[in-house]
């Protein structure tokens, strides 16, 4: 079965990137990068890589931001790996969130991916 993607409007792309980025920065996420997405891939505008100090550091930020994008947004977003607590995927729509534990983020090199256009929100 095909599943439509319906693209916010811009302003509310870029809300959504901002609660999400303020967020993580004000729970103390550590090396917040925002890497623009636009015109490279339908999937998403935006993702966000993160890193938790610790498995219940990155379950409690991934908690916060499924909650918040539910309450301003309406937005039920979907997520991954919630459960183990190494890496959490949040997708929102048009802003996806990668959390991950500092050692499977390194492992992983996710920012290579997609390392042009890459923004450190906060190291």
């Amino acid at each position: 079965m095909t599943q439509k993607r319906v693209k916010a409007t811009k302003s509310i792309s870029e809300k959504l990137l901002k609660l999400i980025t303020t967020t993580l920065s004000d729970e103390k996420a550590e090396e917040i990068v925002q890497i623009d997405l636009r015109g490279r891939t339908e999937i998403a505008d935006y993702m966000i890589i993160c890193s938790g100090r610790s498995t219940r550091q990155v379950s409690a930020l991934s908690e916060k931001i499924i909650d918040l994008t539910k309450t301003e947004f309406k937005i039920i977003s979907k997520t991954e790996g919630k459960s183990q607590g190494d890496w959490v995927l949040i997708d929102s729509g048009d802003v996806i969130t990668h959390i991950f534990r500092p050692e499977v983020r390194d492992f992983y090199q996710l920012e290579k991916l997609w390392s042009q256009n890459e923004i450190l929100v906060d190291g």
